[in-house]
Formats: C-alpha cells, sequence, structure tokens
C-alpha cells in the first residue's frame, strides 16, 4: 500500500458543483444567480436581519431594560483554595498558574463556598463576607481592597 492508492470510501465524497461552466453544465451562464440584482452580484453578503432595505424587526422594536456596564468578574469559591499548601499567599497570578482563573490581569472575586482548612493569606480584589469568615476561621488573613469588601 502506498499513498497514491489511497481513495476515501465509496459514497463519501461527493463532486463539487461547478458553476458557469458552459450552457451544457447546468449552471452555466449566470451560475444559478438568476438575472441581476444585489444578489447575482459578486461580494455580496446580506447579513442577518436584513429585510430588503426596511427597517430590521429588532430595530423597530422598542428598547427596554439596561445593558449592565460593569466589567465581569471571574469567581474562585474557598473550598478550591484547599488544594494550596499552608502559608500560600494567593492572588490574582497565583490562582491563573494553578488552572483556576484565566485571565490574571482581570478582576478576581473570593465567595464562601465549600471548606477551608488551610491557613492562607488572600489577596484578591474582593471577598464575600462569608469567604471571609471561612479563611479566617482556617486561621488565614484576607488583605488588600478585598478586605473591606462585605457583599
Amino acid at each position: 500500500m502506498k499513498l497514491n492508492d489511497l481513495k476515501p470510501a465509496k459514497g463519501s465524497t461527493k463532486t463539487r458543483r461547478r458553476l458557469g461552466r458552459g450552457l451544457g453544465s447546468g449552471r452555466g451562464k449566470t451560475a444559478g444567480r438568476g438575472q441581476k440584482g444585489q444578489s447575482s452580484r459578486s461580494g455580496f453578503s446580506q447579513g442577518a436581519g436584513w429585510e430588503g432595505g426596511r427597517s430590521r424587526l429588532i430595530e423597530r422594536l422598542p428598547k427596554r431594560g439596561f445593558n449592565r456596564a460593569k466589567e465581569p468578574v471571574q469567581i474562585v469559591n474557598v473550598g478550591d483554595l484547599e488544594r494550596f499548601e499552608d502559608g500560600a499567599v494567593v492572588d490574582a497570578t497565583f490562582l491563573a498558574d494553578a488552572g483556576l482563573i484565566r485571565h490574571p490581569d482581570r478582576a478576581v472575586k473570593l465567595l464562601g463556598d465549600g471548606e477551608l482548612t488551610k491557613k492562607l493569606t488572600v489577596d484578591l480584589d474582593a471577598v464575600s463576607a462569608s469567604a471571609a469568615r471561612a479563611v479566617a476561621a482556617a486561621g488565614g488573613t484576607v488583605k488588600g481592597a478585598a478586605a473591606g469588601e462585605t457583599d
């Protein structure tokens, strides 16, 4: 068996439709695009929600509600910190290296789900009140901007 002997399985491939290759091909002359008009031109792209030139439905409907302007926060739970050794300083780069968050330069918030037995120093952007209690109960400390956070 050689590479040039290899062929796809019978019926697994379909021949490509060749457009604009003469009248006898069945798709010659206008190549299945009809006569004149925008959709017959090369480079035409209709775009989602296009309604032939009239205002789109999404534009005609009234606006309601509001958009949240806050930047999304990465969430870490207290139970996730159990894998670290005693005395470790937990910050965003430390969590990113451990694979708990993806972006060390974005905000990180510690929530109180799970149990913690290790004595850790937590230095994050925000810490919930229950998470701060859990870290303190384990003998650790919360410092930085997160120390005053209680929500």
